[in-house]
């Protein structure tokens, strides 16, 4: 029996005789309330791993814990995951600590290798890890990789224990595969997002950027499709929408880049998603200014496309999901970053939901490791 087959016959059977998650009352999002932000130093040294990449996030409502996942692809350290405490209130965000560092291991027990070690030795993937959830049901990890499509990886959703070690991997849908030919995921544009559905009996994941296949990339003057699928745990797709990108929201000085993509998505009930929209625009000095629009998309709503059966998007006629902004950070007055994670949190002294944003510094000195905190207002005030 392969590795694949009996990671999946074990899960079956786990999923069989554990219970469904918890079931909460029926969150809703009308609005959030800034509370406060926190920050980690740049190229903080911990235990001996560089802090940095932070490109997902989760709570873990049992322990009290955070994890949080780095996307550096072994380039500092081995591909890794951190666990932190945070200490907040609905009136103040006073602290950040981190607790603990674990790595992501292949399936034969090993770290990642590196680029570096990977061109020379061609064995093991090279992940770029994006996004990172604990699973409601058993509190093991899962966790996607954007892929490389220079080297022949494709994008994954991979299974771990609460260590990093290897479970299983989900089967991948083959329009997500990278391809010689121009179909498929683009590089460094796929899987950026990850949610459960509150049972814990599907996830989603969503597309940073459209297939080759389902359009052009966003622009100033025109915005871009993604795919956002929900998969059941062994990753058979169980539906699949078409989330339609704003346009690039600012324009780039003559030579510079900009983009605008999904970086982000969060389940808020069976049928709704918070998705994060995060655009990096440059100007003519080469200094990058981000745009950070929380939507919240619907699939209960307009009656969308089941995009399943849909080889490519362009061209094709469809109903994408509706989308409704909840929150336009550039609104708040802060400074804004490469907004790439988020979670709910433990609930604040009023009752209502906590709301963490992340932000993905690179390693880079002219970024910050930002941690944004929210009050979830289930009503308009």
């Amino acid at each position: 029996m392969n590795r694949l087959l009996a990671a999946a016959l074990c899960a079956a059977s786990l999923l069989s005789t554990l219970p469904a998650a918890a079931a909460p009352s029926e969150r809703t999002v009308a609005a959030l309330r800034f509370i406060g932000e926190q920050r980690i130093p740049l190229r903080l040294a911990y235990k001996g791993t560089m802090v940095g990449g932070l490109s997902g996030v989760d709570y873990d409502a049992a322990s009290g814990n955070w994890l949080m996942a780095s996307d550096d692809r072994s380039a500092h350290s081995p591909a890794r995951f951190y666990t932190a405490r945070m200490d907040y209130d609905g009136s103040a965000f006073r602290s950040v600590t981190l607790t603990g560092v674990d790595s992501f291991k292949q399936a034969d027990g090993t770290t990642y290798p590196g680029v570096k070690e990977y061109d020379v030795r061609k064995s093991g993937d090279v992940p770029d890890i994006e996004a990172l959830r604990i699973d409601p049901l058993d509190g093991s990890i899962w966790y996607t990789s954007e892929g490389d499509r220079k080297r022949g990886f494709d994008p994954f959703v991979r299974h771990a224990r609460g260590d990093g070690s290897y479970l299983g991997e989900a089967q991948l849908p083959e329009m997500f595969r990278v391809s010689v030919e121009q179909k498929g995921t683009r590089d460094n544009l796929a899987f950026e997002g990850l949610s459960f559905a509150p049972d814990g009996r599907s996830m989603w994941v969503s597309m940073e950027a459209p297939l080759y296949q389902d359009g052009p990339l966003p622009t100033p003057t025109a915005g871009g499709v993604s795919r956002i699928t929900r998969m059941d745990r062994e990753g058979r797709m169980l539906a699949q929408y078409a989330y339609q990108m704003d346009p690039i929201p600012g324009t780039p000085g003559p030579g510079k880049n900009a983009d605008n993509g999904i970086s982000e998505i969060l389940a808020v009930n069976q049928h709704a998603l918070l998705v994060l929209e995060r655009s990096a625009v440059q100007d003519a000095a080469g200094a990058y200014k981000s745009y950070i629009r929380l939507y919240e998309m619907d699939t209960a709503a307009g009656g969308p496309s089941d995009m399943r059966g849909v080889a490519a998007l362009a061209g094709a006629s469809y109903r994408p999901a509706a989308k409704r902004l909840v929150l336009d950070l550039n609104t708040l007055g802060i400074q804004l970053d490469n907004m790439e994670a988020m979670s709910f949190g433990p609930k604040l002294p009023n009752g209502h939901d906590s709301l963490v944003i992340v932000a993905d510094d690179n390693f880079d000195k002219s970024q910050t490791m930002l941690f944004l905190l929210f009050e979830v207002l289930p009503t308009i005030p």
